[in-house]
């Protein structure tokens, strides 16, 4: 089991190959993901960073991609508790550090800021380390 954020999900969604290489790994997300990830697949075809077929493409993969949507008991409370910790004034971040704490399993993220900011709270990894 491993937790993909956001910034996970578009990289394989725009892939050809899609998720394929993450089924394996029982990849799981907070429910927003959806949400941040629909909007950045939005938010490039609107800066002209992806055509119109893409963006289609890619929001479909996203939609029946084999992610378990997970709202592990105690999520929200902790993950204001990690917001706190890290001083974040927002916690959309942190429900993916606090997934991968209560579940006890990593998260996959290509944000290096989230990954400096939160490493000492969970174990993150990049895609390549899968």
């Amino acid at each position: 089991m491993l937790v993909i954020d956001a910034s996970v999900a578009f990289r394989y969604a725009v892939s050809v190959g899609g998720y394929d290489s993450l089924t394996p790994h029982g990849p799981i997300a907070p429910p927003l993901m959806w949400s941040e990830a629909l909007s950045s697949l939005h938010e490039a075809h609107w800066r002209g960073e992806a055509s119109a077929e893409l963006t289609v493409a890619a929001i479909d993969r996203l939609l029946v991609a084999p992610i378990e949507r997970d709202v592990a008991p105690d999520l929200y409370a902790e993950a204001r508790r990690v917001a706190m910790m890290l001083g974040w004034a927002k916690t959309y971040d942190a429900e993916y550090v606090a997934l991968a704490r209560l579940r006890d399993c990593p998260l996959v993220s290509v944000d290096a800021r989230l990954q400096r900011g939160a490493g000492h709270l969970a174990r993150i990894i990049a895609p390549a380390d899968l």
